[in-house]
């Protein structure tokens, strides 16, 4: 059978349907389960079913270079100038596969254990009521500068051991570096990441050669320790891994953030529903990350030949993962369109699956909690000063800026 056409609709320059994709991905769905999208080279799924199985199926990995060359792949190496991006990334346990995903996934996932997550509440609660009262003391601002960005990135920051004073280029590194992440990016585009990978590295170089010699209570430290003790951690992947945790570990909580509150907004009786029972909180945060996917799409490369409804996917294509039209399909939610914030059933997949489940996302909820009770306990009377404008990205779904008042 052959692979069904993109319908137009779907097109992720556009900004009619980056501001709001959902109505294309309603026709994807109805197509088929499978489409060729030729702009970009990839297969896109869009079913919650089908994204949920291939998020698990080893056939399909992250990265293919434990098995194959590039040429054997048949596909063409990334450009030269490029490299120290590569480097970065590719050394992650985000694009590996195992076993060295599994043996970096086992150290840093001692970081992230329900007892260290628990331990951190009371940080992360003070540090949100810090940002709010800041808010609520200037009479508003900006939700994304003054409250949603910074608080995950101190979090992180602290988990990691980076001095206060080093913090300011940490946010913008990031930036640089996830611009990478979107559909074929620009030249421009790639240059920034790779300045930004350059120092970024060059930075944490001196961090952990730093507690080499003075050790701390932080997450490289641990590494660090780790490390000595026999478990094999390269520089470049301890260098690495520190970005990625500070990557993830902030930017989807971020857009989350503000992309719910720009819904909260649109939906003003779910808002005072909210208001009135502060119990609502963890189903809201639930359905605020499914409602507007902080991340709408999730690649895979096919390892070796599948067939979904029919249509062989051949070893060497690229598989573009739906997440946020996933989370709107009716098979699996009910009335996906609406917002509501008492929903029970809510197996969205924002944190993906499989091998690859979000190893922070236990962190990510405690700290979009205590952002959403520190404005709802101290800001009760926050509204929108202006509309805000989103921004251009397709994968990493954000708003440029979103000012309230009160």
């Amino acid at each position: 059978m052959a692979a069904l056409e993109t319908p137009q609709a779907f097109d992720p320059w556009d900004p009619a349907f980056v501001a709001d994709p959902y109505p294309a991905y309603e026709e994807l769905r109805a197509r088929g389960r499978v489409h060729y999208y030729e702009p970009t080279d990839q297969w896109l799924v869009p079913h919650h079913a089908d994204v949920s199985a291939l998020l698990r199926d080893r056939r399909l990995g992250r990265t293919y270079q434990h098995r194959f060359t590039h040429e054997d792949f048949g596909r063409t190496a990334p450009a030269p100038e490029h490299e120290p991006f590569h480097v970065l990334n590719d050394h992650g346990m985000l694009d590996l596969e195992p076993p060295d995903h599994t043996r970096i996934r086992r150290l840093v996932s001692k970081a992230f254990t329900p007892r260290t997550v628990e331990g951190l509440k009371p940080y992360v609660d003070r540090l949100a009521g810090e940002l709010v009262a800041g808010l609520v003391e200037a009479g508003g601002g900006n939700l994304l500068t003054d409250v949603a960005e910074p608080l995950p990135v101190a979090v992180i920051a602290e988990m990691l051991g980076i001095p206060e004073s080093d913090r300011a280029p940490l946010r913008p590194w990031s930036a640089d570096i996830c611009g990478m992440y979107e559909l074929n990016p620009s030249e421009e585009t790639a240059a920034k990441a790779v300045r930004a990978s350059v120092e970024f590295t060059a930075y944490l170089k001196e961090l952990i050669e730093a507690r080499r010699k003075e050790p701390g209570e932080d997450l490289i430290s641990g590494l660090i320790a780790a490390h000595d003790e026999g478990d094999r951690l390269t520089e470049q992947e301890m260098i690495s891994t520190c970005v990625l945790l500070l990557n993830a570990g902030h930017e989807a909580t971020v857009n989350a953030t503000v992309n719910g509150w720009w819904a909260l907004f649109r939906h003003p009786e779910q808002l005072a529903a909210l208001r009135a029972d502060h119990s609502l909180i963890p189903t809201a945060v639930e359905e605020l990350m499914r409602y507007d996917t902080p991340l709408q799409l999730f690649e895979r490369w096919v390892l070796d030949d599948i067939e979904v409804d029919g249509t062989t996917v051949p070893r060497g294509a690229e598989i573009a993962l739906l997440f946020g039209s996933a989370n709107h399909d009716p098979a699996v939610f009910d009335s996906p369109s609406d917002l509501d914030l008492s929903r029970k059933e809510n197996p969205h997949i924002s944190f993906s699956a499989g091998i690859h489940y979000c190893i922070g996302a236990p962190l990510a909820r405690v700290e979009l909690t205590a952002s959403m009770t520190a404005l709802l306990s101290h800001a009760p009377t926050l509204t929108l000063a202006e509309p805000p404008a989103r921004k251009p990205n397709f994968v990493i779904r954000g708003l440029e800026g979103l000012r309230v008042e009160l």
